[in-house]
């Protein structure tokens, strides 16, 4: 999860980069992420159709505790599998829009929502702002707690999302809907696949933070009331070095369950998936979008 020792563990990660790249080892610092790499890259051009036209729109949908901020991006033509995006603790911002495009390219319809609505609408960090400043961390965290503290809050968005997206011309209800998140949006997919469990039948989290914890709504409990038919659980580097057994956990209770899942520890940090991350690993990220489409072909077909 997002929190002052991910940051820590993210700043010696760069200061050991940058004593290698000194002696001429290994290349030092934080990759540069950019928009269009994001959206033009092999996995994209080698999916079976080709990127799809889009449209894009900012949209707002009710729900039980107010007015839910969100982008929706879908191909212009045919109907297409919905997939419900949660972004991580800097929410919803050019980034997870450039990556909720890149799904509908891919032949989704992609609704990517602001996860901290109830605190405030908008985005939650200007231009030039990063997690690494003190000041920024401050403002952010609390937002998290709020938003991910109490479970009920995940099932009232999750439900009016996931309804939102059924009443779209662009989505094929005949088809599951898929759920993807980072960071903090790792455990609010997994809530999302238990609490809307007849829809949702696919899921990926990417560096979730708190996905086997012990209290008693732990999202690793919540595994017997999914039923999905496909998930990705990949992990951070750091992220294992801090708790090993979490992966485990999350694994024993899929395998119980008996649903399929994909668990694999990356050799990347914290964050490193949102292409304005500044630990983005981009040949990391590609891993982990190929295997995302994989997911959702197998869960949503």
């Amino acid at each position: 999860m997002c929190d002052e020792l991910t940051e820590h563990s993210n700043e010696e990660f760069f200061s050991k980069q940058a004593e290698l790249s000194r002696r001429g080892i290994v290349a030092g610092g934080a990759a540069v992420a950019t928009l269009a790499a994001c959206t033009t890259t092999e996995a994209q051009q080698t999916a079976s159709s080709g990127p799809r036209t889009v449209t894009e729109q900012e949209v707002k949908i009710t729900s039980p505790d107010g007015v839910i901020d969100a982008h929706f991006a879908a191909p212009t033509s045919g109907r297409h599998p919905a997939v419900l995006v949660w972004p991580d603790i800097m929410g919803l911002r050019p980034a997870f829009r450039g990556m909720g495009k890149r799904l509908a390219e891919a032949g989704y319809a992609v609704l990517t929502v602001n996860p901290f609505y109830r605190s405030q609408a908008g985005e939650v960090i200007k231009a030039g702002e990063s997690f690494s400043q003190p000041e920024v961390r401050s403002r952010l965290i609390p937002l998290m707690q709020a938003a991910t503290s109490n479970p009920e809050n995940t099932r009232k968005d999750a439900t009016a999302a996931i309804a939102w997206l059924d009443q779209q011309k662009q989505v094929n209800t005949s088809r599951g809907v898929g759920t993807t998140g980072y960071c903090m949006g790792g455990p609010l997919v997994m809530r999302t696949m238990a609490f809307v469990p007849n829809r949702v039948k696919a899921g990926g989290s990417f560096h979730g933070g708190g996905l086997a914890t012990n209290a008693p709504t732990s999202p690793h409990l919540m595994v017997p009331q999914m039923q999905a038919k496909a998930v990705l659980i990949a992990v951070a580097q750091n992220d294992d070095a801090q708790d090993a057994t979490v992966k485990d956990k999350v694994r024993a209770a899929f395998e119980a369950a008996k649903i399929p899942v994909e668990v694999e520890v990356y050799p990347a940090q914290h964050g490193w998936c949102p292409p304005d991350s500044q630990v983005y690993d981009q040949a990391q990220a590609e891993k982990a979008w190929t295997r995302l489409l994989a997911t959702f072909e197998k869960g949503l077909a």
